[in-house]
This record gives structure tokens, C-alpha cells and sequence, in this order.
């Protein structure tokens, strides 16, 4: 696999510069088409793995479709596991040049998701995604790969610029808290509408959110975490282990104590 040629209005440190001032940035063309492609087949081959979409699965996520009411699935998370196409754009030369060039240093893979999003799959509320873990990188980014178009209309991710400046925007205990009304601007959002072989890069601390996904057609996009080799060095293994501690405190709140990793 290859990454495309940068457009060449690209200017050497540009993004460093866009990315330091607005929380994030995006990437037109930086991955071949038939590279996108063959992660999508991947994608949609592994909705027939019943051995595995089961709802005690910590790997598997489940929301309610908005239409329906049906509890339905939505994410791997991780992913790369299950597919070399994901794995390799996720360690793609091209890619980890461009984060290079944010990060100034070399970028290591800290977390790695395929959302699907089917039609009336519900989106998520306004957040950052870092959380304060003892240890979770403040450096923390995400890469958003669409497999397929992502617009407004089927829930795309939408980023508000310029709050990472001010950190963490809710209480840094160790949870996952949404930001209520009225802490951005609206008029500053910036909808990240993409098409397969782009890709949007946004920091941990960028307040973003996403809609339903209210048109006939999915949303399928896989989300790489990084996080500079600086800050933590390599740590996706003991992020999962962290991440699943977490997720088994929160099912045994709810009287659930059966869940496994698979």
C-alpha cells in the first residue's frame, strides 16, 4: 500500500501550524483509493463475524437506532486485529509523515476503532476525548479515515476550533463527562465532510460531536489514536487493558458481570 501524492499547494510545516492553532486539520487524498477500498470489503466482511458481534463482547459497541428502537451494532473497537487493511493504513508511511510533521517527533498508534454507523444509528454529544487515566497521553489525537462519504447528512464528526487551548473542559476525575449546553460557539462549527482517501485529524482536547445519521446510506469510518513517542512511547496494549478494567467497573454498576474480551 501507498499513500497518494500531498496536493501541491501544501506548504512544508503548514499543517503543523493549522493543526497548534485550530485542534485540527484535514488531509485531502493522502491515501490510494484502492488502499481505502480494500479496508471497506474488510469492513463489511466482518459484519458476518456472529462469533463475535455478541453484546457481552467488550470489543463490540451497541447503540439504539433512532428509527427503530432496535439495540444495534455500531463498533469494533479495536479493530486492526480483524483487518490488515485497517492495520496497514494505520501504519502507513504517509500517514505517520503527517504526523510527524504535526507532532515533530515520531507517532505511536494508541487506540484504533471501526464505527459503522448504520442508517438511524444515533451520533454522540459534545466531548473531548481526552480523559484523565493516570498516565493517558496529553498528546492524544485521533485520525478519522472515512471508508465512504461523510457528510452532515449521515452524521459526520464535527470539530469547534481553538478550544484545546483551554484543556480539559470538565472535571478531570477519571470519567467520561459530555459538555453542556452552551459551552462552544455554534457558529464556529466545522462539520469534517470527507471522501474515502481523505483524512481529518483532530486533538484530544477539541470539543466535537456528531449527529444521527439520518440518510439511507452508512457511515463507515475508522478512528487511529496516537500519541507522540514522547509522551507515554508505545502503549496501545496497556490502554486496552486500562480501557477494559474501566468498561467492566461500569457494566458490574448495572448488575452485568459476564463480559469477556474477544
Amino acid at each position: 500500500m501507498r499513500s497518494v501524492t500531498e496536493p501541491k499547494s501544501s506548504v512544508p510545516g503548514s499543517r503543523h501550524h493549522e493543526y497548534e492553532e485550530q485542534g485540527f486539520v484535514i488531509v485531502r487524498e493522502l491515501f490510494a483509493p484502492a488502499a481505502v477500498e480494500e479496508a471497506l470489503t474488510e469492513a463489511v466482511t466482518l459484519l458476518s463475524r456472529h462469533d463475535l458481534i455478541l453484546k457481552d463482547n467488550l470489543r463490540c459497541r451497541w447503540q439504539t437506532n433512532v428509527y427503530s428502537g432496535e439495540c444495534q451494532f455500531e463498533t469494533f473497537d479495536p479493530v486492526i486485529d480483524l483487518s490488515p487493511a485497517c492495520r496497514a493504513l494505520a501504519e502507513d508511511s504517509g500517514l505517520h509523515g503527517v504526523l510527524a510533521d504535526l507532532y515533530g517527533e515520531t507517532a505511536r498508534l494508541f487506540k484504533d476503532k471501526l464505527i459503522y454507523k448504520p442508517p438511524g444509528c444515533p451520533g454522540y454529544g459534545l466531548h473531548q476525548d481526552w480523559i484523565s487515566w493516570p498516565g493517558f497521553p496529553r498528546s492524544f489525537l485521533t485520525v478519522l479515515v472515512p471508508l465512504e462519504s461523510a457528510s452532515l447528512a449521515n452524521g459526520c464528526t464535527v470539530v469547534y476550533p481553538g478550544y484545546h487551548h483551554r484543556g480539559s473542559l470538565s472535571p478531570e476525575d477519571g470519567q467520561y463527562h459530555p459538555l453542556p449546553d452552551g459551552t462552544v460557539d455554534e457558529s464556529l462549527a466545522v462539520p469534517l465532510e470527507l471522501e474515502p482517501g481523505d483524512v481529518a485529524i483532530f486533538g484530544g482536547f477539541t470539543p466535537h460531536r456528531s449527529a444521527a445519521n439520518l440518510s439511507a446510506t452508512w457511515r463507515r469510518q475508522l478512528y487511529l489514536s496516537y500519541n507522540k513517542d514522547s509522551d507515554g512511547g508505545p502503549q496501545r496494549d496497556a490502554h486496552y487493558v486500562e480501557f477494559h478494567r474501566w468498561l467492566r467497573r461500569r457494566y458490574a454498576e448495572h448488575g452485568k458481570h459476564d463480559v469477556y474480551f474477544q
